[in-house]
């Protein structure tokens, strides 16, 4: 008798996600404007959920099947209109990617308790929401899903030079929090797991690409003696939110050019 586990599928079909719909959040720029395009690339319709309207309904007009939801996920209740909104447009949500955030660069003793808590509020207590959200939806239909939450080389250890406490303390939070989602929702299908990119471009963290200082700080401490590449996230992604991964849930996935081997 044949199997019917979803890896039945030749081995070219398993990146495909042909008929699923991709919930992403941090859509305007950056590694989320990548994504979007590599997640329509493989047959998604994407949902593409971020502030600022202008940057994302240019970019739902150029994929293949996508929507911009313009929205603040710090807003009471912006997640659960995220979810109902994405429903109402597709009827289904198969991934969720939390790739929204922030990250202020600053010593410890000269923070603002709030902005602390504004930091968590947007790097760690909001994927929480809209993974939950996402997953709810995915019991109660009784489908398959991925959860992928986007962490940080900065979740498994401190910044050293770079100061970053609020980001390192929400990335790390989202890291074990990944892993506590995976352990509730793996016996019913929904996995969840983490991407950490090491140091990759993007307007977050422009000022330390666009100094001396700041790439040295990179070079120096990747042990492949560089940045990462636009593109070189792709594969995690697309392994994560397709059934290649239909046996993984609860792995943070590091993608540094070597940075966490050291």
């Amino acid at each position: 008798m044949v199997s019917s586990t979803p890896n039945d599928a030749p081995w070219q079909d398993l990146f495909s996600l042909e008929g699923k719909v991709v919930v992403l959040t941090g859509a305007s720029s950056g590694l989320g404007h990548r994504f979007a395009r590599r997640l329509g690339d493989t047959g998604a319709a994407v949902v593409l959920a971020a502030r600022r309207a202008e940057r994302i309904e240019p970019l739902a007009a150029e994929l293949p099947e996508a929507s911009a939801v313009p929205c603040d996920l710090t807003a009471p209740g912006a997640p659960a209109e995220l979810v109902a909104a994405a429903l109402d447009l597709y009827g289904q949500i198969d991934v969720v990617v939390n790739n929204a955030g922030i990250s202020r660069v600053l010593a410890a003793v000269d923070d603002d308790v709030d902005e602390f808590r504004r930091e968590l509020e947007i790097n760690l207590v909001a994927p929480y929401e809209l993974a939950r959200l996402g997953a709810r939806w995915m019991l109660e239909a009784g489908r398959p899903g991925s959860i992928i939450n986007i962490g940080s080389v900065l979740g498994n250890g401190g910044g050293g030079r770079l100061k970053v406490p609020g980001y390192a303390a929400a990335k790390g939070g989202l890291h074990n929090l990944t892993r506590e989602l995976a352990s509730q929702w793996a016996r019913k299908g929904v996995r969840v797991n983490a991407i950490a990119p090491g140091w990759f471009a993007t307007e977050m963290n422009a000022d330390m690409f666009s100094t001396s200082g700041g790439m040295s700080y990179i070079v120096d401490n990747t042990p492949m003696g560089r940045p990462g590449a636009e593109g070189e996230l792709d594969g995690a992604l697309l392994f994560l939110a397709s059934n290649a991964s239909t046996y993984v849930t609860g792995q943070v996935l590091f993608v540094d050019g070597g940075w966490t081997a050291i």
